[in-house]
């Protein structure tokens, strides 16, 4: 069970020229004193610039045709329908300016309606739910819009501090067309009460840049006696980009 995932390349979209520079407070820095792990989690040496070769840009490749049948429903999983609340999360894709990035891929994981993940590493005492896997697969169409359907995840405790819980949340990881390009995230959930001592919530300074990160009820997307609907857009570049676990521009 990890909750930051490796430092990677620039994400997916065009280059760096002629876009506006990162916004002040964003990106979480890679040491946050809250969130203790981060300490070892990092080089503390300069970094060495390699060289980007051809098969770093040409394979392998990630997109649409990466999703099998059904990996779009997390809900259902050995048979059988998992247990907790059904909800539809969607959104779209976007570079700065608003311009949809189709074909995209994005991965999604999140521990199950009792906050456990299917993991070696989580033994905490809360029930697995074997028709959950706990990840699942989609990709953004044409005019970059996604969806997936998966059960609100439970909160769970962790070892940062005493009494520590992390609010409800679902990493989602976005791939660019070449093997070195991906980005990850997390989606929050409105009105969670355990905002306030979350540290890797709060480990982006900026608060309008941590409240893009929480999803918003979508009363549309809401289907009568089956889901409640939240939206959730992905913005790589610009004024109104998502935090990500490494900035569109880190290298």
């Amino acid at each position: 069970m990890t909750d930051v995932e490796p430092r990677t390349p620039a994400g997916p979209g065009p280059g760096s020229a002629g876009y506006r520079p990162d916004d002040p407070g964003t990106h979480p820095s890679l040491s946050f004193a809250g969130y203790r792990s981060t300490a070892r989690r990092h080089p503390t040496r300069p970094r060495h610039r390699l060289p980007q070769r051809l098969t770093e840009i040409t394979g392998p490749l990630f997109g649409a045709e990466r999703v099998g049948p059904g990996e779009d429903d997390l809900t259902h999983h050995h048979g059988g329908e998992a247990t907790g609340q059904r909800i539809v999360v969607h959104g779209r894709l976007l570079d700065s300016g608003g311009r949809a990035v189709p074909n995209a891929l994005l991965e999604v994981w999140q521990a199950n309606a009792a906050g456990r993940y299917r993991h070696l590493r989580d033994q905490w005492p809360a029930p697995l739910d074997p028709h959950f896997a706990g990840r699942g697969r989609t990709a953004t169409d044409t005019e970059g819009r996604y969806r997936f359907t998966t059960i609100k995840p439970g909160a769970y405790p962790w070892k940062n501090h005493h009494n520590a819980w992390r609010p409800a949340h679902i990493h989602v990881s976005v791939f660019g067309r070449a093997f070195t390009q991906r980005l990850v995230t997390q989606l929050y959930f409105p009105d969670d009460p355990l905002f306030f001592q979350d540290p890797i919530f709060n480990s982006v300074p900026d608060g309008k840049a941590r409240a893009r990160l929480i999803c918003r009820y979508d009363h549309g997307a809401t289907t009568d006696h089956w889901a409640l609907g939240f939206r959730f857009d992905i913005v790589l570049r610009g004024r109104d980009q998502t935090p990500f676990e490494s900035g569109p521009d880190d290298e």
